[in-house]
């Protein structure tokens, strides 16, 4: 965009007179940004109310314009991202590991100038949630989460949005909200080949088979359930799901439900942990000597889930990369950052399916 030139001369070059290029000003900023002055001016004086795609629209038209000494842009553009990451607490391996590394790649995250926080807060209870995305919504640029379905989740969700706080939805999402994009499985499609996986594994006799859930208050465990359905309904119909319960991620309630299925079916032949604690279902299976017999697959590469692959107890474990699932947030608020489609260069997760013979 070019500007005006003022009348005043400058210093002769040669015979060529140039003039001086006028410094921009606010209403030039707010109209190269589209917004208001008011708006370009809370932007550039850093005081709160505006949506972040707004200021980094502002800060990028200010940049162009020159408006900044030597082109310099504000303290606030060069202040880094501020991120929160809130995870349910609890003995989910996979969920852990996550944690750690978010904690452990602040260096990286810099080099994006960003950094984050993880925040660890009691599972499977939606009210708390939605009090957490309120009150750290406060502190934070971005925060990235473990969805839980339910209307009082949404509509923090919404406030947030509401107020230029983008959010992310990590594993497990939320519908009809303003969340800017998800992060994680297609969890019918998971659901899906997890059933896949145990029926040929079991073969074409009737038979058997459970689900071990965390919670269905999660939107992911109640999808693959869904898909894990489906798939029997479809394709093995000789195959029998007796029912679904819920261990909430704890290897003590796993324990105990698996042992409560072995004892009603003491034909079962498959057993589907939608969650984490794999462990508790592996103890009442070595425990009553069936861990060869029941095909068991379950989420999330771990030490746990490998030494259950290597020793033969669990089948198949369906998986994403923690790596992958951070940068993907990372992806995701950098192109908010810059004024690009939340999803811009971004690829959708892959499912991988790790056995005891391909394990990495």
């Amino acid at each position: 965009m070019d500007l005006p030139q003022d009348d005043e001369p400058a210093e002769k070059t040669g015979n060529r007179v140039p003039r001086r290029r006028r410094t921009a000003r606010v209403d030039d900023v707010a109209r190269l940004s589209g917004v208001s002055t008011a708006t370009v001016d809370r932007v550039l004086n850093q005081r709160p109310g505006v949506r972040a795609v707004t200021v980094q629209r502002v800060l990028k038209a200010a940049a162009e314009l020159g408006y900044v000494m030597d082109g310099a842009l504000p303290a606030q553009a060069l202040r880094p991202l501020r991120l929160a990451f809130l995870l349910p607490a609890g003995t989910n391996r996979f969920l852990g590991l996550l944690g750690r590394l978010i904690a452990s790649s602040q260096d990286q995250l810099a080099s994006f100038n960003m950094r984050a926080r993880v925040d660890y807060i009691e599972s499977f209870k939606p009210e708390l949630l939605a009090q957490q995305l309120r009150k750290v919504g406060r502190d934070v640029d971005g925060i990235a989460f473990m969805a839980l379905e339910h209307p009082s989740v949404r509509d923090a969700v919404d406030h947030l949005a509401d107020r230029g706080v983008p959010t992310v939805t990590l594993i497990s999402d939320i519908a009809n909200s303003k969340r800017v994009a998800y992060v994680g499985l297609d969890n019918r499609s998971a659901g899906r080949t997890a059933g896949y996986l145990i029926a040929r594994f079991i073969g074409q006799r009737p038979a058997k088979v459970a689900m071990i859930a965390g919670s269905l208050s999660y939107r992911a465990h109640e999808e693959r359930e869904m898909g894990f359905l489906r798939l029997f309904q479809e394709f093995f119909p000789q195959i029998e799901v007796v029912g679904l319960r819920e261990g909430h991620d704890e290897e003590a309630k796993n324990y105990r439900q698996t042992k409560t299925l072995l004892a009603q079916h003491p034909d079962l032949a498959g057993i589907y942990n939608i969650g984490g604690a794999p462990e508790g279902i592996a103890k009442a299976l070595k425990e009553t000597g069936r861990q060869q017999e029941v095909a068991f697959v379950g989420h999330g590469l771990t030490p746990e889930t490998r030494q259950l692959l290597i020793d033969g107890t669990m089948d198949a474990v369906i998986t994403q990369h923690p790596q992958s699932a951070l940068m993907d947030c990372v992806s995701i608020f950098a192109n908010l950052r810059a004024g690009r489609a939340a999803l811009h260069g971004t690829t959708h997760p892959r499912t991988e399916i790790i056995l005891r013979e391909n394990l990495p």
